[in-house]
């Protein structure tokens, strides 16, 4: 579409990984619905990169910016929303006199929170790795320890130097970029939609949560991401079988690996806890004779009706929607506490990643909706260790007694919130026809 008839022509590139991918096709959806009406398919090129070929992948985008200027050149979009990782992408759209907007993963509060950090160093002024400091100048008072800061990037080596400078890179076309555009909405991070756009002073537009875009279409979110590994009928038949907020949704992320071991300690606790749960496990069974080591025998027989163990993809939006679940073990990947936010659930959080410790806070210590697993550091690793009897502890403390029904309480109206904020006059949806009209103005000075 071009910007005849007041309609934009804006150009999407999400990252490779479906945390990645998948809002961004959400948000092209969204814009699109705005302008034309909704794509006739929305498909997703599934990239489960493994670690050890990441580098090679992340050198291989810098080969798409040729390819992306040709098309920019012939083209010629009024916008460009690419990827916060391709640290090209505003010098490539600037050739053009085309404006490049940020997409990143993540939320106003981390963006807030690291640009502080990286600011004023706080870390750099406390006596041991242990001691808590504030984040300076942030609203409220948030405290983190030196050891859970993401972990510094490596220091030498090729593959160190390399990406070393794709950060700075990243960095510096963030700061050149016109703008941000957020998953997320006003009303639950609104002291830090005010810093960024006040006291840091850059542009940006909640537009979330997008996953709100499929609505109660049951089959579109059945469909985002990767095929489930389970039917959908056999998972709503299970859900609809138990009482309002009784289960415990244990679920961290398409990238977090646990040894054979820890699975074991998770599935031992998950039994003794005595609470209804979904698990899902990055595992595959090949046949039903199949023994797996990661589970105590006769595991999956004793928790037959008690507990549902889903292995691979989940269609985790059509279970963090069902009423039956009420509490949710998350490693804080802004796609899933988004979900959460928006199933109006408690959370237990565990962190394992980069922005993720930031993400923690804003649940734990900003929105009061859940509490944190107590991890210690946030090294940058997908491993993972977790502690099973620490696991047992949140299910309970989640699931049970008034803290858990006073965290769900507030949660539930945030919930409610998300779902105003992208109805007609809600914040995001002013917010988005704000970015547009703004768009289509500058389009036409030109």
């Amino acid at each position: 579409m071009t910007s005849n008839n007041s309609q934009l022509h804006i150009f999407f590139i999400p990252g490779l990984s479906p945390g990645h991918m998948i809002p961004v096709i959400e948000m092209a959806k969204l814009v699109a619905s705005r302008e034309v009406g909704l794509p006739e398919g929305c498909e997703i090129i599934d990239s489960d990169t493994h670690p050890d070929i990441l580098f090679r992948v992340i050198k291989a985008l810098r080969l798409l910016q040729e390819p992306l200027e040709q098309l920019l050149s012939s083209y010629q979009p009024d916008c460009l929303v690419a990827d916060a990782f391709f640290c090209w992408a505003t010098n490539s759209a600037a050739k053009f006199n085309i404006p490049r907007l940020v997409f990143h993963v993540a939320c106003l509060f981390s963006l807030c929170a690291s640009h502080s950090i990286e600011l004023y160093e706080p870390q750099k002024k406390v006596s041991s790795d242990s001691e808590t400091f504030i984040i300076p100048s942030l609203p409220g008072e948030i405290k983190l320890t030196k050891m859970q800061l993401p972990a510094d990037l490596p220091k030498t080596g090729v593959e160190a130097e390399y990406i070393n400078k794709m950060v700075k890179a990243v960095y510096e076309s963030v700061e050149n970029s016109y703008g941000f555009i957020i998953n997320s909405f006003y009303e639950l991070e609104k002291d830090y939609a005010d810093y960024y756009r006040n006291v840091i002073g850059r542009k940006a537009w909640h537009i979330g949560p997008l996953s709100l875009c499929h609505a109660d279409n049951i089959e579109e979110k059945i469909q985002r991401g990767k095929e489930s590994s389970i039917a959908e009928n056999d998972c709503l038949k299970w859900l609809d079988s138990k009482k309002p907020d009784s289960v415990v949704y244990v679920g961290f992320g398409s990238l977090v690996n646990f040894s054979d071991s820890q699975l074991m300690e998770i599935a031992l606790v998950l039994e003794a806890s005595g609470k209804q749960f979904i698990w899902v496990v990055k595992k595959s069974k090949r046949n039903e004779q199949e023994k797996e080591e990661w589970l105590p025998e006769g595991f999956e027989k004793r928790m037959d009706g008690k507990g549902l163990i889903i292995r691979g993809w989940a269609p985790q939006l059509l279970i963090m929607d069902h009423e039956a679940v009420g509490g949710f073990v998350t490693h804080c990947g802004w796609n899933s506490t988004l979900e959460g936010v928006c199933g109006g659930v408690a959370m237990s959080t565990g962190p394992v990643s980069y922005e993720q410790i930031y993400i923690e806070k804003l649940v734990t210590d900003v929105l009061k909706i859940g509490f944190s697993l107590g991890a210690q550091t946030c090294d940058g690793i997908v491993g993972g260790t977790i502690n099973g009897e620490v696991i047992e502890k949140a299910v309970n403390r989640i699931m049970e007694g008034i803290e858990a029904e006073e965290m769900r309480s507030r949660a539930k109206a945030i919930a409610k919130k998300a779902r105003q904020s992208v109805k007609e006059g809600g914040s995001s949806y002013s917010d988005l026809n704000s970015l547009i009209k703004e768009l289509s103005l500058k389009s036409l000075k030109h």
